[in-house]
């Protein structure tokens, strides 16, 4: 029944699906639409990316048949025709930072998962401390809580595109 209602909520707001092929976008496209996460837009991005719940993880992925951590944002994004890097690293080179305590639905959150500077794994932002992303192999799309002592101990940044 939730799911209804979510494609319902979607719907409404005029998200369409799109092919899921990846067109190689390497950075946000010459003349986009405007992409402010805040308010009603983050909203919906929030919302495209929690309609993927249960999908399995993919390296690579993009489509409906498997995502990884971008490949869930890109695909959100797309649903709402807004066009935004394909990578984790081209995602947080094409956000605005945002501070931990001015986070809104929609904005990015990036975490460091593996030893080292890189910034590994991106998931997009749902309010109330909590968001949703393409965690690992093995894994499906699914909500965490950014409190958890795992997630906490490994963000490194939000973004806004």
């Amino acid at each position: 029944m939730r799911g209804l209602l979510l494609v319902g909520v979607l719907l409404a707001t005029g998200c369409t699906s799109l092919p899921p092929e990846v067109d190689g976008t390497v950075g946000i496209a010459a003349a986009p639409q405007a992409l402010p996460t805040a308010g009603v837009e983050g909203r919906r991005v929030a919302l495209a990316a929690l309609q993927w719940l249960g999908v399995p993880y993919r390296y690579g992925g993009a489509s409906p048949e498997g995502f990884d951590c971008s490949g869930l944002v890109w695909y959100s994004y797309r649903q709402l025709g807004l066009r935004v890097p394909r990578t984790t690293a081209g995602l947080r080179e094409g956000s605005r930072p945002v501070p931990n305590a001015e986070l809104r639905p929609g904005d990015l959150l990036f975490f460091r998962l593996t030893g080292g500077s890189k910034v590994s794994h991106v998931g997009i932002y749902l309010g109330d401390r909590r968001f949703v992303h393409a965690p690992s192999r093995g894994g499906r799309v699914s909500r965490a809580r950014l409190d958890s002592a795992f997630w906490r101990s490994r963000l490194v940044g939000a973004g806004r595109l």
